[in-house]
């Protein structure tokens, strides 16, 4: 079981809005070079979304309950059909998106206990949990050329020290997908 990271991310680190859905001023970032640098599988998880399972957080979850399930190109019915974690305190009806349901109890101890590939979509304070507790595996990150200056980081000031070696890296459109596992131990 490995715990995947995907995220889409400016130059300075920032993953916040990138599809201007909260309304933030330097929102939709990520769709300013045009649809096909973020349309399909830009993050190459193929038979992982077949064999794994979503994590996601509340928000993340109610923006892609919206989106994706009245789509019915190949991709989204990878998405629609793997199943999905949702870490959320509130939330109690996942019946908007198949394949849903809330974790029941602690989110630390539900990923250590899962079995499949874990893969975290956006997702900002679950992916800062799961860093803290160190138990992210890989990033997969498609990185955009452009620099907001402010926003929410992806590795915040005085989180936790993280040593990684690039797996791989190559175009995307007008941004480039990285990914980054643990060194070796």
């Amino acid at each position: 079981m490995s715990v995947i990271v995907i995220e889409f991310i400016t130059l300075d680190g920032i993953v916040s809005d990138p599809d201007g859905s909260a309304g933030t001023p330097a929102g939709g970032w990520a769709f300013r070079h045009g649809p096909e640098t973020v349309a399909g599988d830009k993050f190459r998880l193929g038979g992982v979304l077949d064999d794994g399972v979503m994590l996601l957080g509340r928000r993340t979850w109610q923006l892609f309950s919206r989106l994706w399930p009245g789509r019915d190109d190949p991709f989204s019915a990878r998405m629609n059909a793997v199943p999905k974690l949702v870490a959320s305190r509130t939330l109690i009806d996942t019946a908007a998106w198949s394949n849903s349901q809330v974790i029941d109890g602690d989110l630390i101890d539900a990923v250590k206990r899962e079995q499949r590939d874990v893969i975290i979509t956006g997702s900002l304070s679950v992916v800062h949990a799961l860093m803290a507790g160190d138990l992210i595996d890989e990033y997969r990150l498609l990185t955009f050329p452009t620099i907001l200056g402010t926003g929410d980081r992806l590795f915040p000031a005085g989180g936790p020290p993280a040593y990684l070696e690039c797996l791989s890296a190559a175009p995307a459109g007008a941004a480039v997908l990285t990914r980054y596992g643990r060194e070796a131990r």
